[in-house]
Formats: C-alpha cells, structure tokens, sequence
C-alpha cells in the first residue's frame, strides 16, 4: 500500500511550503494538498523538488471553507472564477507533473433549481474534463457528507458516480473517502467492492472527530483490506486531523522506519 500525506490538515504547526520536507522526515515520499490559494507555482515546484515528495493530488478552488464554502464548479456566481481556476489549477498540474485534481462541487444552491444546478455541474465536469485529458490529467468528483459540510451537491458515493456516468468521460475517476463514507452510513467494506476499477484516489480518516486511523470506531484493517482486495494500487491520502501532540505521533498505526510507499498491509499497526 502507499500512502500521501495531505499537507493542507498535517504538520499545521509549520508553514505550509516547510510541511513538504516534514513529510519527507517523517517517512512519505507523496503529499496532496487544498488549493494552495496565494502560493507561487514556482515556491510549491521547489518545495516538492527538494523534499522529494511528489504531488499527487491536489484540489481546486473551493472558495473560503471558513464560511462553509465547499466549491465553485455548480454556483452560476462563480462561473468565471472556477474557470479561470481551472485552467490555472492544471497548467500548475503539468508544472508539478501531479497526475489528478479533484474538483469540489460546491453545496446545494437554495434559489437555484437543483435540475439546472446538476445540469451546470455536468457542464463543467465535462469541460475541466476534456481540458485535463489534452494534458493527460484526471479529474475526481469527490462525496462530502452532510454533517460537516452542510447540502453538498454529491453527499452519497452513489451521487457521485451518478454524476461520473452521466457526463461520460475517461478521465473522469471518482475520489473515495472513508470518513465521508462513514458519516454517510455506507457499508464500507460493500461500497469498496462496488467500486472496482472507478477509483481515482483514496482519502482516509477515523470517525468520528476526523483524527488519525484507530482513533475512533472505523476498522481500518478490515477497510484496507477490502481495498487492497479490489486492485487499488494509488495512493492513500491521510486526509485527517491528529489527536496526537504532533502530526508524527499520529503515525503510530504505521510501522516504524519505513517509507510510507511501501507498506505491507501486514504491519500496519491497527
């Protein structure tokens, strides 16, 4: 199994551009991250450069998450926006050489007909798309659940892949994470299985409170195995936050001196 550390949620006590090289030390050889919104191109192709962490993934413009903003993809306000981002976003993808960007689809818009707001949705999977596959880039349509997100667009893995068969692209993966799968009362395990072969990443954290694997009452072992079974061989993104004093001590679920890209599913410490 490997596996990526989102530098967005671990080792926040650092600047973001100083999180590349505490991931290196602490054993990764991949990061993802939240759009890096203010962060120069050539700051984040340096920072990875040196720590020897590639980027994996990372997302669009989300809008100010503070607020509760989850994305701008389906809000007929922010269509020049998410645009402009989009083309940003990817041209920043082949600097980086990042294989995949996930696209957030925003919440529910309360005077908007949520016919025409799926439809604006599908329009613009389809067209960020079609301009990632020139540049051999996939795009992921990630679920969110309700509880922390607020109406997201896609709440369930089955909106989602919904959405991903009705725009019909190839490059088009959908991004699986447990905890939102959790949340969302998913059978786990069954929810895997019935994605074989659609998933373009993977993200991961223990519910409730979001904190590391082992903190909370999802059976990791059981998870990862059931992934493992179905074929996946990207990246895990430990997308979550510590309950540990530090980020590294929230590692204690891996093994120990070990580069986190080559990790047996038999000494995980779960």
């Amino acid at each position: 199994m490997r596996f990526s550390a989102n530098i967005s949620i671990l080792f926040t006590d650092v600047p973001f551009l100083e999180r590349f090289s505490r991931a290196s030390k602490a054993g990764f050889r991949a990061v993802e991250f939240w759009w890096p919104a203010g962060m120069a191109a050539e700051s984040l192709i340096k920072a990875s450069h040196e720590s020897g962490c590639q980027v994996v993934l990372f997302n669009l413009d989300a809008g100010d998450l503070a607020v509760g903003e989850r994305g701008l993809l389906s809000h007929p306000r922010y269509q020049s926006r998410f645009r402009e981002n989009a083309i940003a976003a990817l041209e920043l993808a082949g600097q980086l050489k990042c294989p995949r960007v996930n696209a957030p689809l925003g919440l529910q818009v309360p005077d908007l007909n949520p016919t025409e707001q799926l439809a604006l949705a599908q329009r613009n999977l389809g067209w960020v798309a079609d301009l990632a596959s020139d540049r051999g880039i996939e795009i992921l349509v990630e679920a969110l659940n309700v509880y922390d997100n607020g109406p997201y667009l896609a709440s369930t893995t089955a909106q989602a892949t919904a959405l991903i068969d009705a725009v019909n692209r190839k490059n088009l993966k959908l991004q699986y994470d447990v905890y939102h799968g959790q949340r969302m009362e998913e059978n786990l395990v069954e929810s895997v299985q019935q994605l074989r072969g659609r998933l373009g990443h993977i993200q991961i954290a223990d519910s409730p409170g979001r904190g590391e694997p082992g903190s909370g009452v999802i059976d990791y072992r059981t998870v990862l195995s059931a992934i493992d079974e179905v074929g996946y061989s990207g990246y895990i993104g430990l997308e979550y936050r510590p309950t540990t004093e530090t980020t590294e001590r929230s590692f204690g679920w891996l093994p120990e001196d070990h580069f986190y890209d080559k990790v047996s599913l038999s000494s995980l410490r779960l």
